[in-house]
């Protein structure tokens, strides 16, 4: 199992301006404590996360580190270009020697799609369409086309395949596509919300389609956000983290405008509960013990673990370290 950490960038208890930097700064932190890699959430127009381009951070923390991966979790596909993602994403992937790690969302019914100008019918109906053009741009093919709904194109030549073709990750919180992920053989990124048994029943839906479909179940490398904090007991972590927590999830994800006009709830704290009593807060070396028998009963291979549950920069940096040393070591094979 590989060790990572799941970026947000926390914009309610700072400045705004400022999140790209201390993202920065923890991808540092992350590599000295021997995390695999660091993946960045992208969000527009929230507070909640105030990180619009992730594959513009990603290039910044890959010039500045030297073994971390770098990972999005996740592009979504409904707001964007599917062609100058897949461009950024080889060019990346060439920058980095391979140390670029893409995930693709499909979204949400949110107000992006107003502003980007792609429309409902997109994020409804263009999330396979838009799929299938990114892979194809990555697969090493040397000219591309696109005759579908929503992208429409004449043959191009891809610039700068990429040698082979990189791996992507599919966020996915419904069957449907889990099923679009696997008949690709696509591996899955869930959401800190599923619960063990959410996870493992995705992943075994994604192995039957995945088979039928013939890809191997066994190739997967499913990754799984975890909320994670060190603290000497469970108790102390709940009261640390509930309160910081629960501002921060009300404030950033009260701020979520759909485009019929409601708002994203704002009542965070009984889902702040559920959190804390299910993941992985309290003693390092007891998270160790949960994560492993998470992992088992799931079939996670990659455990992001979400870290700014506190809300100062030195707290979260401090729970950086100490997961780090204490859940790497617990991961080293023996």
């Amino acid at each position: 199992m590989k060790l990572d950490l799941f970026l947000v960038g926390d914009a309610v208890h700072r400045a705004p301006h400022r999140v790209p930097a201390v993202l920065a700064d923890y991808a540092h932190s992350a590599e000295a404590a021997g995390f695999d890699a660091v993946w960045l959430a992208e969000h527009h127009f929230i507070r909640y996360g105030a990180c619009p381009s992730v594959p513009l951070l990603a290039a910044h923390i890959l010039a500045r580190t030297e073994t971390l991966r770098v990972g999005s979790a996740a592009c979504v596909l409904s707001n964007r270009n599917p062609v100058a993602l897949a461009e950024e994403a080889a060019m990346l992937d060439g920058l980095s020697d391979g140390r670029f790690l893409l995930g693709v969302a499909r979204g949400g019914p949110w107000v992006d799609l107003e502003v980007f100008g792609t429309g409902a019918e997109r994020f409804e109906r263009g999330f396979t369409e838009s799929l299938d053009i990114v892979r194809h741009w990555l697969s090493g093919a040397t000219t591309a086309a696109s005759d579908g709904e929503f992208t429409r194109f004449r043959p191009v030549t891809v610039t700068a395949p990429p040698p082979k073709p990189p791996p992507m990750w599919v966020a996915a919180t419904s069957r449907n596509t889990v099923d679009v992920a696997a008949e690709r053989g696509l591996s899955l990124l869930l959401g800190v919300h599923a619960t063990d048994e959410d996870k493992a029943a995705m992943t075994r839906r994604w192995a039957e389609v995945a088979a039928a479909a013939g890809h191997d179940p066994a190739a997967a490398e499913h990754a799984a956000v975890y909320l994670a904090y060190a603290a000497d007991s469970r108790e102390s972590g709940r009261r640390e983290l509930r309160e910081p927590l629960t501002h921060w999830l009300s404030v950033g994800v009260g701020d979520y405008l759909r485009l019929d006009g409601s708002r994203g709830s704002s009542d965070q704290e009984a889902y702040v509960d559920r959190l804390i009593d299910n993941h992985l807060v309290g003693p390092p070396d007891d998270s160790a013990e949960r994560l492993a028998a998470s992992v088992k009963a799931t079939g996670i291979s990659r455990a992001l673990l979400l870290v700014e549950g506190r809300a100062e920069t030195e707290a979260v940096r401090d729970n950086i370290t100490r997961l780090g040393t204490a859940l790497a070591s617990a991961n080293s094979p023996t």
